[in-house]
C-alpha cells in the first residue's frame, strides 16, 4: 500500500480531534486514511498542533511496562504530544466527560533545560540526564478516540497521539533526586470517593518505566532523534506510570505521595 499523502494525513488528524473534541470513538480510521505503518502513524500525529490550533509543550510516553504494552498489544513503548491545553494545574478538577479510559496515571515527568537536536548517533543516559533541568510528580488522564484501543495496531495509537489525554505536573523535586534510585523510587496512591472515604490505595515504583525513569527518557530522547524532531528547551516528557492505572469515577480525588520528591493531587468533577 503507498504511503498516504499530505492531505490524506491532515484528513485523518482532524478525525481524531473532531473525536476528541466531542468525546465520541471511532471504530478505527477509514481504510484511505488509515496508516500502513509506522512513519504514516507518526505523520499523522505531527498534524495534531496545526489541526488543533495549540502548540506542543512536550512529550508523553504510553506503554513503558510490560504489562502495558500487552495490554494495548504492541511491541514497545510509544511517544505522544503534549499540546498546551492538554496541561491543567495541580489540585484542579478535571472532567471525565467522554473519557472511557477512566484511569489515572501517576507518573515522573522531567523538563529539559537543554535541547537534545535529531542527529545520527544515540544519546547515551548521561548526555540526556545532563540536559534536565528538573524532576517532576505528575498525572495523566489518558483517552483514546478508538472503541477499543486495545485491537487497533500500533500505528493508528501512535496517530492518536499514543492516548494522551490531560497532565497535572507538581512542582520541581529537589535538586538531590539525580542522586536517587529512581528505579527502586516508591510512589504511593490513594484513591478517595466524593465523601473524601478512601476507595482503595496503590503503590509503584520507577523501574515500572522501562526498568528505570532515566532509561526510558534516553528513549524517548533517541526515538524522537531518529523521527527528525528532537526535544526542545523547555520541553516536558512525561514518562509513563509508575504503576498499574487507577481506576476513577466521577467526584474522585487523588492524592500520589512521591516521598522526597513531592506530593500532587487531582480531582474529577461529579
Amino acid at each position: 500500500m503507498p504511503p498516504i499523502d499530505a492531505t490524506a494525513t491532515a484528513t485523518a488528524a482532524r478525525l481524531l480531534w473532531s473525536a476528541r473534541q466531542a468525546g465520541t470513538v471511532i471504530d478505527q480510521l477509514p481504510p484511505d486514511l488509515r496508516p500502513h505503518d509506522l512513519a504514516a502513524g507518526h505523520a499523522i500525529q505531527a498534524a495534531l498542533p496545526a489541526v488543533a490550533g495549540d502548540a506542543v509543550v512536550g512529550w508523553k510516553i504510553a506503554a513503558t511496562s510490560t504489562a502495558g504494552q500487552q495490554h494495548i498489544a504492541v511491541d514497545g513503548p510509544l511517544a505522544g504530544r503534549i499540546l498546551a491545553g492538554f496541561v491543567h494545574p495541580v489540585g484542579a478538577t478535571l472532567s471525565l466527560a467522554g473519557n472511557r479510559m477512566r484511569v489515572l496515571e501517576p507518573e515522573l515527568a522531567f523538563r529539559f533545560g537543554q535541547a537534545l537536536p535529531p542527529r545520527a548517533a544515540p544519546y547515551s543516559v548521561d548526555e540526556v540526564m545532563a540536559a534536565v533541568a528538573s524532576l517532576h510528580p505528575s498525572f495523566e488522564l489518558p483517552d483514546s478516540r478508538y472503541a477499543d484501543f486495545c485491537a487497533v495496531g500500533k500505528a493508528q495509537l501512535i496517530a492518536d497521539d499514543a492516548c494522551c489525554g490531560s497532565f497535572a505536573f507538581g512542582e520541581a523535586a529537589p535538586e538531590a533526586w539525580r542522586t536517587l534510585d529512581l528505579a527502586a523510587h516508591t510512589v504511593h496512591a490513594t484513591v478517595r470517593g466524593a465523601d473524601g472515604t478512601p476507595r482503595y490505595e496503590r503503590q509503584g515504583e520507577g523501574r515500572a518505566l522501562l526498568g528505570d525513569p532515566r532509561t526510558a527518557l534516553t528513549w524517548l530522547a533517541n526515538e524522537l532523534s531518529a523521527l527528525g524532531v528532537g526535544l526542545r528547551a523547555g520541553d516536558w516528557a512525561s514518562c509513563g506510570t509508575c504503576m498499574v492505572p487507577l481506576a476513577i469515577q466521577p467526584g474522585d480525588r487523588v492524592v500520589a505521595d512521591y516521598g522526597v520528591l513531592g506530593r500532587i493531587e487531582i480531582g474529577l468533577a461529579p
